[in-house]
């Protein structure tokens, strides 16, 4: 039961996620400033240098991401809930990794962006204690 409820939740939490990745992704393709309550930080930091890792626009990235551990929560067992957690952590450091870039390089926060890490930060807690916390559901055994 505890499973299922979390395995929901990682869903639920990975729609919201995908929503700020669909509209950063789409700001960036139309080339448009985006929404930002933060005096100009967001557009700062998405026209930054490091708005794009290897190639690659940061928002897309994010989109892979959320895509990606969406699809593991299809994936039965042990395995299933490893790749979850696996990817949610590595999501987790991908996001710590922009945000020192936002705090330190960038000098500009963008309230999109922080709002991706936390939903990647409690994505991680949420798969990690999914896969710690499971217990498959006891044998039944018939007795005669």
């Amino acid at each position: 039961m505890v499973d299922r409820r979390l395995g929901i939740a990682i869903g639920v939490i990975c729609v919201v996620g995908l929503g700020i990745a669909s509209y950063l992704t789409y700001i960036h393709y139309a080339d448009i400033k985006p929404i930002c309550f933060a005096h100009g930080g967001c557009e700062t930091v998405q026209s930054s240098q490091y708005a794009h890792f290897i190639g690659v626009p940061v928002p897309v990235l994010g989109l892979l991401g959320y895509i990606g551990i969406l699809i593991s929560l299809a994936i039965p067992g042990d395995i299933g809930r490893a790749i979850t957690a696996l990817m949610a952590l590595f999501g987790f450091g991908f996001s710590m990794y922009l945000t020192w870039l936002e705090l330190f390089r960038i000098k500009a926060i963008c309230q999109w962006c922080v709002g991706s890490a936390t939903l990647m930060t409690i994505l991680a807690v949420l798969s990690v204690w999914r896969l710690w916390r499971y217990q498959p559901p006891a044998a039944t055994t018939l007795q005669t």
